[in-house]
């Protein structure tokens, strides 16, 4: 007979996910409702003895949860691919395994930030505005305003991991030249590659112009990009030689064109947001489009809702991710909640000779 481990989830990750561990004949408790659970929640779960906590970046699971657990907790999973609300040094020091969803989001992310680039370069948003409010003008060349082209542009992808390159491989359909900047990696046999498939349609014709890609200073992708998009982990200088904390702020937003879109879909502390601020309201660029912040939900006191600055920048609330499939699919292959549920198997039934290093979504390995 199967143990009944005790398995408290901070939200419903996803009906047909959880069901996996109702069958496997766990007792598991989700917290109801969209809000996150009070932090007093969580304690009060983990001290009653829960084997598993299946947590969101919402939640705070920090030393004092840790500690709560110490005898009890066997694994904290955690059903998104960034884990800065969870206390590695605490899981450490516990010796408390914990998980995260990494991959199984990478197309959606890449298409999200290539669609929310196409908003604000279109102007989407103010031509819907136009037809809500009944304002739509008589035809005119350009007024009352023109969006930008995407098609042949340029754009430079500032991280040149999973996500950068599925953005890449899309931005080669809309014909544009890719400019590459990694600080740790540069993965010249894929750079290589793409080179190939962009010689292949200019050799058969399919497009007009030859199309290049190539890896660059992070000076010159800002310098000759039409959009600029952001696809780097949060990383402080404390943790790093190559810190990416307010990597875009004022000099690095005064080095782009004017007439160039900066995309963020990473993380929000890579952009300084009242440097990004000054440059949408002084012209420096001429718009941006955001899925994070550096907190979130975004103020309503952020310098980012004044209204002067509204039609250069759209906004979403950390939603890259936001996929039917990419979210809900229970098989981890596809889906996060499939990812996260089976970080949890993979500990309770003793998978991989019960070695958390062995186990494919575990982070901090290097405690065990």
């Amino acid at each position: 007979m199967t143990h009944s481990f005790k398995i408290f989830a901070t939200t419903d990750i996803g009906k047909d996910a959880l069901d996996r561990l109702r069958k496997a004949g766990y007792d598991l408790e989700v917290y109801p409702g969209v809000e996150a659970p009070p932090k007093s929640v969580i304690l009060e779960k983990v001290r009653s003895g829960v084997d598993v906590l299946i947590t969101t970046l919402r939640d705070p699971i920090d030393e004092e949860v840790f500690a709560a657990g110490k005898d009890t907790l066997k694994i904290v999973a955690q059903d998104a691919v960034g884990f800065n609300n969870i206390n590695r040094a605490a899981a450490n020091k516990y010796k408390i395994p914990f998980s995260h969803t990494a991959d199984v989001l990478t197309d959606a992310t890449a298409e999200f930030a290539f669609f929310i680039l196409g908003c604000v370069a279109r102007k989407t948003y103010s031509s819907e505005r136009l037809v809500v409010e009944g304002t739509w003008p008589s035809w005119h060349p350009y007024a009352p305003f023109l969006g930008d082209e995407v098609t042949g542009r340029t754009i430079a992808v500032i991280g040149t991991g999973r996500i950068g390159k599925s953005l890449i491989k899309k931005a080669v359909g809309f014909d544009m030249n890719v400019l590459c900047y990694d600080s740790d990696y540069q993965d010249h046999r894929f750079v290589e590659s793409i080179q190939r498939v962009m010689d292949v349609r200019a050799n058969e014709k399919l497009v007009t112009n030859r199309q290049s890609i190539r890896y660059v200073s992070f000076e010159e992708a800002l310098q000759n990009a039409d959009y600029v998009s952001l696809h780097v982990p949060l990383l402080l200088a404390s943790e790093s030689k190559n810190p990416t904390f307010h990597l875009m702020s004022e000099p690095q937003f005064r080095m782009m064109k004017k007439t160039a879109y900066v995309i963020n879909t990473s993380r929000g502390p890579i952009v300084d947001e009242n440097a990004l601020y000054k440059a949408l309201k002084e012209d420096w660029i001429a718009g941006a489009a955001l899925d994070v912040f550096e907190v979130e939900p975004l103020p309503m006191d952020s310098p980012l809702r004044d209204p002067a600055i509204e039609m250069k920048l759209r906004k979403f609330h950390h939603f890259a991710s936001g996929a039917t499939q990419t979210r809900l699919n229970p098989d981890p292959n596809i889906g996060m909640a499939g990812r996260t549920v089976q970080a949890v198997l993979d500990v309770l039934e003793k998978r991989y000779d019960g070695d958390p290093k062995k186990m494919p979504y575990i982070v901090n390995k290097e405690a065990f």
